[in-house]
């Protein structure tokens, strides 16, 4: 017993000792703790090759969805990325080549190079820019048969700018470009002025010809410098070579002169001339002569007659041609004692002629 009572004094004194003793630091070897160690708690200053961490609150979450985290600074994503969901970015996107089935923007859109439409399957046809959601989608896109700009709305220009083809004004707010030679407008508002170089044509009735200076109205081709044509008859004015002018028909009509709408002058086609109404010669009048005296009123180059009664002069009686009784032959040389001519006192061919109106020596 006193043995055993000296043994468990030696234990409690070896338990006390050890009690008393300032506990030791564990000691873990580097890479000798396996995770399967650890279940809970929080280990702080955590850090390894690749992950230091810092944080002083949660910022990751991994469970069986995933990777959750607030916020995220990432200098690079390697490999294909999939975004599952709404994306919003508070900065700039730089990428090489995007594609998207919709692109939303209320921004402006800067660029540095040109916007390119891609073909496929060879065909860029109907690509460019769309605008939906309201009405009828607007357009402007590329259409073939020939290769051009198609847009389903008005292009509108500010008033100080035109439409140009090779850097020349085709059509501006008030003008046509200069380059602009060949038209067919079928309708114009008031010209204050119109300038024309060349062959003009006015529905088929007003011609112009620029080679001939000719100009025609009614008539298919001019006849004259100025030609009027009506149905079958024309009339024409137009210089002769000989520096005078010639106006009239150029057809077998009469020409008539009019006033008040009443026939003054006509003018036949066999070149007789008709005057109606009382006319009036203010200086003399000359018939088959160029070149006549202002002495008298009447000159002319051949036999007259007035009252029915024929007037000429001669050396003497006729000897052809029929006179009537009372027509008056003067002697073209009269001479004292002689006679002033002929009168004819029998109607005939010549007729019988006596002397009358004797002169005194």
């Amino acid at each position: 017993m006193t043995d055993l009572r000296e043994s468990l004094n030696k234990l409690a004194e070896s338990i006390e000792a050890i009690d008393n003793k300032p506990p030791q630091d564990a000691v873990i070897n580097d890479r000798s703790l396996s995770g399967n160690k650890i279940n809970g708690g929080i280990i702080t200053r955590f850090a390894s090759v690749g992950i230091a961490d810092e944080a002083t609150k949660r910022v990751v979450v991994v469970n069986d969805q995933g990777l959750l985290v607030s916020s995220a600074n990432i200098d690079t994503l390697q490999g294909a990325t999939t975004v599952d969901g709404p994306l919003t970015v508070k900065g700039e996107i730089r990428a090489t080549k995007l594609h998207v089935d919709e692109v939303t923007a209320d921004l402006r859109n800067e660029r540095t190079a040109p916007l390119e439409f891609k073909a496929e399957n060879g065909n860029v046809y109907n690509k460019g820019l769309l605008w939906s959601g309201a009405g009828p989608t607007k357009q402007l896109v590329i259409q073939g048969n020939p290769d051009r700009i198609w847009s389903s709305e008005n292009i509108d220009l500010h008033h100080e700018r035109d439409y140009r083809i090779a850097n020349e004004t085709v059509i501006s707010r008030t003008s046509l470009g200069n380059g602009i030679v060949e038209s067919n407008l079928r309708r114009v508002g008031t010209l204050e002025s119109l300038a024309v170089a060349g062959n003009l044509n006015v529905d088929e009735f007003f011609r112009y010809d620029a080679n001939s200076q000719q100009l025609a109205l009614g008539a298919e081709a001019p006849n004259g410098m100025l030609t009027l044509e009506s149905w079958d008859h024309q009339f024409v004015i137009d210089p002769t070579e000989d520096r005078q002018w010639k106006l009239g028909t150029w057809t077998t009509s009469d020409l008539h002169l009019i006033t008040d709408d009443s026939t003054r002058l006509t003018i036949a086609a066999n070149g007789n001339i008709t005057v109606k109404g009382k006319t009036n010669f203010e200086r003399g009048v000359g018939i088959g002569v160029k070149n006549f005296a202002d002495d008298v009123d009447l000159t002319v180059a051949g036999a007259v007659r007035f009252e029915g009664r024929k007037f000429q002069v001669s050396n003497g009686t006729p000897t052809s041609g029929t006179y009537r009784k009372g027509d008056i032959i003067w002697s073209d040389n009269p001479k004292p004692t002689g006679y002033i001519g002929w009168v004819c006192t029998r109607e005939g061919t010549p007729g019988e002629w006596k002397h009358f109106g004797q002169i005194s020596s």
